[in-house]
């Protein structure tokens, strides 16, 4: 999470509690995909499209680990 947050600065800031829980739903969430897609080859990209879509719905409040999980992968599946 933190070398997302590096390379793509957010629009709004995060203490450092929520960077502990993106982080900890960006693990959870990478885990299931890796498990559910086999994710041969694209673990990387993969990685950081889940740290887009946990940056962004942070950035829209969202701040559940859970609801960051579920949503993250929900996005991965379209």
């Amino acid at each position: 999470m933190i070398t997302y947050l590096r390379k793509n600065p957010p629009r709004t800031a995060f203490d450092p509690d929520t960077i502990i829980i993106l982080s900890s739903a960006l693990d959870e969430a990478f885990a299931s995909a890796n498990a559910t897609f086999k994710l041969d080859g694209q673990s990387e990209a993969t990685r950081m499209a889940l740290a887009k879509h946990i940056v962004d719905m942070a950035g829209q409040g969202e701040h559940d680990r859970g609801r960051l999980v579920e949503g993250a992968l929900a996005r991965l599946k379209l």
